[in-house]
């Protein structure tokens, strides 16, 4: 069997079931076992692939035939150029949050070092990627789950860079004024949409995806409970669900934000908001 006819014949069958890109995943996949180049593979009519090989591809084939992700089989994604480890423990990144991360590396001047804390991290893609775009960053990731602060920790090994990690309830555990910036990409869809997502996704975490009965439920506690926790003149980034920009940024100024601004993903869709802190004396007094 050659790569060319088994990717052929793969791909025909990815097709078929209705999965979206199917020659470049059956490629992907194949490239995945045998190190080499996805085109190469594809082009190749005339190299024989061992039939243990062949086994161990069709039994990934017939996982992603079941839609389990891409990204899982192969424990492996890109963000912002970098290789990050994912699994069924954690949310894979979506393109879309690296706009946000670049939104905050434009906020600091290279020479800055400010506290920043990823909430929700997840795979850690968020705080890690700023870490590593500007060393000099004091980046904190937390998250409530332990299995997803495990794949945080192997990403920062996989990326030599040096974090905190913390395990709670959002912002519960942090002393007041301890952060420059808090940055998260918090779940936001609802409740009720949760259940008809694409296949794939709805082998994500629940955790990391259910906003509650309208998506906004951890926008409330974030606006209220990060405030306390920037210092004053601090920065808050959070990613956001289709059309919840201006509930968002209600939540926001209600609490006390200021400098609220909405951008757009580069699809044109709001999908990132900044507000800055004015942390009163009052406020900062709140655990």
């Amino acid at each position: 069997m050659t790569p060319a006819l088994l990717l052929r014949e793969t791909a025909s069958r990815f097709r078929t079931a209705g999965i979206p890109d199917p020659e470049t995943d059956s490629a992907l996949l194949l490239s995945f076992l045998t190190g080499r180049p996805p085109l190469v593979l594809r082009l190749d009519t005339e190299s024989g692939l061992p039939r243990d090989l062949v086994n161990r591809f069709r039994d990934l084939a017939d996982r992603r035939l079941a839609r389990e992700p891409l990204q899982y089989l192969t424990g492996e994604t890109y963000f912002l150029g970098r290789s990050f480890h994912v699994d069924s423990r954690v949310l894979i990144p979506r393109p879309e949050t690296e706009e946000l991360c670049r939104w905050v590396l434009e906020c600091f001047p290279p020479a800055a070092s400010p506290a920043v804390l990823d909430l929700c991290c997840g795979s850690g893609c968020i705080g890690l990627s700023l870490a590593s775009e500007r060393p000099s960053f004091r980046v904190t990731l937390s998250d409530l789950s332990p299995d997803a602060l495990a794949v945080s920790s192997l990403n920062a090994d996989r990326l030599q860079v040096s974090v905190s990690l913390h395990q709670g309830d959002l912002c519960v555990g942090f002393p007041p004024a301890s952060f420059d910036c808090i940055v998260s990409n918090p779940p936001y869809i609802p409740s009720s949409e949760c259940a008809v997502l694409q296949p794939e996704v709805l082998r994500e975490p629940q955790l990391a995806l259910d906003g509650g009965a309208d998506g906004l439920s951890f926008y409330r506690r974030i606006a209220l409970e990060s405030l306390p926790l920037l210092v004053s003149g601090g920065h808050l980034f959070l990613e956001i669900g289709y059309g919840e920009a201006g509930d968002v940024s209600a939540l926001l100024a209600s609490a006390g934000f200021t400098g609220i601004e909405v951008r757009d993903d580069f699809a044109g869709i709001p999908r990132m908001i900044h507000a800055r802190s004015t942390c009163t004396e009052e406020l900062c007094s709140r655990s």
